[in-house]
């Protein structure tokens, strides 16, 4: 097939390039041929573009009537961050070599490929449609939170413990530009800057003992498996009457190896507001544990299970931190990071959760 388009947008594919990738996978039969698309944009991505692609055909009609199409961010920015930390190639790799092999639910994928830049890129997914993304701005039910805590198990088990996970590079990427460790303390100054007033002084404050403490947050205790590193609702979608999967996970390129918890406490600290958190937090917890114990995990105790939720509450703070400076700024993206940031940072006081870093 031709060469990959340097895409932004679905304006750079042509219905050629999209029925050889279609047909390379076979979804698309020999004699069936795309003849013109239209798009619509969807979601609220900042590192990558998304469209839902509506297929038309020359001849013999097919059953793929949509796919989403996920791009390159037009931003500059944004596209070095992603060429710089290889996020665009994770989420790549992660679909190649992950995704059809794991229980948790994810959009099937018919074409996957990028660029030796690492910066272009095209995905053609599952249209999933009609269920809904969720939004991490308004939140999500206590249900909704219980069903989300025991598909991200579905994440975990397959590979906890698993010594092959970390022989692989573009997992366990490590240099000083892909430490935070390295450049985060230099960024937290602007990021205080820039939500002085919108964020309470003590969870800013917090923040700055947080950036002394960096290597003792990242020496990640047993058990490691893959993470999502970015479970939140912005990453689901949810069935509705109409249709659709009860959950699936999407933007898989933040995956890496790490702690499971470093999950549970994300999703669970950034998707519900504060007074939900503190009334449903640890029976949430117990949720997960329980389906970790249920699938056979041994050797985790709960009282390990909940150390570890509590030492990563920071997952969500830090990632509110380094993402905030690194995306293309948006009116949403700086409430969304100070939603998130205001959420973790209560989370951790309410845990006490600096004192795991001593």
């Amino acid at each position: 097939m031709a060469s990959l388009p340097a895409a932004t947008t679905p304006d750079h594919l042509d219905k050629q390039w999209l029925t050889d990738a279609l047909r390379s996978v076979e979804a698309l039969a020999a004699d069936q041929s795309i003849s013109n698309f239209t798009y619509e944009e969807v979601g609220f991505g900042q590192m990558s573009n998304s469209f839902r692609l509506f297929l038309e055909y020359d001849g013999t009609a097919a059953k793929l009537q949509t796919v989403i199409a996920k791009l390159p961010s037009d931003d500059e920015g944004s596209r070095t961050a992603g060429q710089g930390f290889q996020i665009y190639r994770v989420e790549i790799n992660f679909y190649k070599e992950f995704a059809a092999n794991l229980p948790i639910r994810t959009p099937h994928c018919y074409f996957a490929e990028i660029a030796e830049n690492d910066v272009d890129f095209v995905l053609l997914l599952e249209d999933l449609a009609p269920a809904r993304q969720g939004d991490q701005l308004r939140g999500c039910a206590v249900e909704q939170a219980r069903m989300a805590v025991r598909e991200v198990a579905k994440l975990h088990i397959p590979h906890l413990n698993d010594p092959e996970i970390e022989t692989r590079d573009w997992l366990n990427r490590s240099s000083d530009l892909l430490d935070p460790s390295q450049f985060l303390p230099a960024m937290y100054p602007e990021f205080r800057k820039r939500y002085a007033g919108k964020i309470e002084a003590p969870i800013l404050d917090m923040g700055e003992r947080f950036m002394g403490k960096l290597a003792s947050y990242y020496d990640k205790p047993r058990p490691y498996t893959l993470v999502h590193t970015d479970y939140r609702l912005d990453n689901m979608l949810f069935g509705v009457p109409e249709g659709g999967p009860p959950i699936a996970v999407v933007d898989w390129q933040t995956l890496s190896v790490g702690n499971p918890m470093s999950d549970v406490a994300y999703f669970i600290g950034a998707g519900m507001n504060t007074q939900d958190r503190r009334l449903h937090e640890e029976s949430l917890v117990r949720d997960y544990h329980a389906t970790l114990i249920r699938e056979g995990v041994k050797d985790y105790p709960w009282e390990d299970c909940w150390r570890h939720y509590r030492q990563y509450a920071f997952a969500g703070f830090h990632m509110a931190v380094m993402a905030s400076m690194l995306v293309e700024r948006t009116e949403r993206g700086d409430e969304m990071f100070r939603v998130m940031a205001e959420r973790h940072g209560q989370q951790i006081i309410d845990l006490a959760s600096e004192e795991l870093l001593d």
